[in-house]
């Protein structure tokens, strides 16, 4: 039985309030996608597994990519667009780079979804069609016309199927923006999923759920299956929220992205506070005093005035978004950079706007998240390799960061799980190094180190609800065994130090 009730409002519409008091941990509810395929905006992928593709092999039947012959004839493939194109003739056009972005798909997952209509049409009633697809805002966009001319004009041209109308086709296409889900596939590629009763909850921008897609890759429909827990505990009838943005933005690029997106201006209490509820991911430091920050005057009007809280100086919401979107760039640019190169390229830009944005604000964390994770794992930087002053800039790192997720992503949530088992590690080497220096006795030693297990346990129960088709997943089985390592041996480890 599911543990959530869907309610109606003239405000809001529908939403989910938990059925009873639920635990931190708490399955709420599983489901299956509707359907799933790629992202707008997709590059060349096979349309079996959802892997990026070069588009040197062809399926047999219908011509467009896939991985090899074990990929055509899986059934998300088979029994969709296959028929419909190989019916119709309609071939995929050669590309000149298949990493580009691919206009040719953007018809394939509204497709999926008008080809399951028929074959499911109670569940289409029932869950899919009283989905919002916000089509009165969405006419007045330039992804109406996108739609019209790759999706709409695809589907009942070259595929010949004008039993479906145009109004339904930029419905699902609506329904698709607004309410899909990403998931990854095994090999780590992004795709959308349909997930109705998870399209039920309401956004904010502190989630008190979380969500995890566990696709096995047997291209059936019984994978890319969605688990929902609470995040933290949550009372019967309180209503559960999730996160349609990213967390870690700031509230003037969230507001934005969900005002673009999904249509609608968040007024949480995260989006209305000026400190973003203490964490200060929005704030700026002054560069005409020293001990003023800049926030803004109301955070929910874009436009007003950003002033120092100690002096008179000024600025306004279009030039802090404008800053925003330049380190946001800078930042995109070494996204893909691993290894050392990538260590030091992060570092450089962390000491580039430390005097420009307040030591917590988003971007600072953002960069932060990507350094705890390379530190202890590029080439030169691992662990073992550390000394003391990197040890103690991981630890302060992952410390920081976690100060802020403790608010922004509180409870079970995937990043702070990871957090908290990036911060074990450097616990334990930098209490070891100090005991050896004789910095610490021996009983410290042991408090230091069993703080170290305690970081590792929470990251256990944490990580341990991830799928372990990806990589949270596995990495919670590695911090599974690493913790009942360090308990069966904690004895010798204090020994042998």
């Amino acid at each position: 039985m599911d543990l959530f009730k869907v309610e109606k409002n003239a405000e809001v519409g529908r939403y989910a309030v938990a059925a009873k008091n639920l635990k931190a941990g708490e399955v709420i509810f599983s489901e299956l996608p509707f359907t799933y395929g790629p992202k707008s905006d997709s590059p060349c992928l096979c349309l079996g597994c959802h892997a990026p593709v070069d588009c040197t092999y062809l399926c047999t039947k219908c011509k467009w990519p896939v991985c090899g012959p074990d990929c055509e004839s899986v059934k998300i493939h088979k029994e969709n667009e296959c028929e419909i194109f190989s019916k119709a003739n309609a071939q995929f056009q050669p590309v000149e780079d298949p990493a580009d972005t691919c206009l040719q798909y953007e018809c394939i997952t509204p497709l999926r979804v008008l080809l399951e209509k028929e074959r499911n049409p109670k569940r289409w009633e029932e869950e899919v069609a009283v989905m919002e697809s916000h089509d009165s805002e969405r006419k007045t966009n330039p992804i109406w016309e996108f739609n019209q001319q790759n999706v709409v004009g695809y589907i009942r041209g070259p595929c010949k199927l004008t039993e479906f109308p145009e109004e339904l086709i930029h419905k699902v296409c609506g329904i698709l923006e607004v309410n899909a889900f990403e998931a990854r596939t095994p090999s780590c590629y992004t795709i959308r999923c349909l997930f109705p009763k998870l399209a039920i909850l309401s956004h904010n921008c502190i989630s008190n759920i979380h969500h995890a897609v566990d696709c096995v890759g047997n291209g059936d429909f019984n994978d890319c299956r969605v688990t929902v827990r609470a995040a933290i505990d949550i009372p019967e009838k309180g209503e559960l929220y999730s996160s349609y943005t990213y967390s870690l933005w700031p509230t003037l690029v969230r507001r934005e992205f969900l005002r673009e997106s999904k249509y609608f201006d968040c007024k949480c209490e995260r989006c209305g506070d000026k400190t973003e509820l203490g964490t200060h991911l929005s704030t700026l430091k002054c560069q005409r005093c020293d001990n003023g920050v800049i926030v803004s005057s109301n955070p929910l009007d874009d436009t007003c005035e950003w002033k120092c809280t100690h002096c008179d100086y000024k600025t306004h919401g279009r030039a802090v978004r404008k800053v925003f979107a330049a380190i946001q760039n800078e930042i995109d640019q070494v996204e893909y950079v691993g290894g050392s190169e990538g260590i030091q390229q992060r570092e450089t830009i962390f000491r580039k706007y430390k005097s420009v944005l307040h030591p917590k604000n988003a971007y600072m964390t953002i960069l932060r998240s990507a350094l705890t994770q390379l530190y202890g794992k590029a080439e030169g930087y691992t662990l073992e390799d550390l000394p003391d002053i990197i040890l103690e800039r991981k630890i302060e790192l992952c410390q920081q960061l976690l100060e802020v997720l403790d608010v922004i992503e509180p409870g079970m949530s995937r990043i702070r799980g990871i957090t908290l088992y990036e911060l074990h590690g450097p616990l334990m080497i930098h209490a070891r190094h100090q005991y050896q220096y004789g910095a610490l006795d021996r009983d410290d030693f042991k408090g230091k180190l069993q703080q170290s297990v305690e970081t590792l346990r929470k990251a256990v129960e944490i990580l341990k609800h991830e799928p372990v088709s990806q990589p949270e997943g596995q990495l919670g089985q590695m911090a599974q065994a690493a913790y009942e390592q360090l308990i069966e041996n904690f004895d010798l480890l204090v020994e042998t130090a």
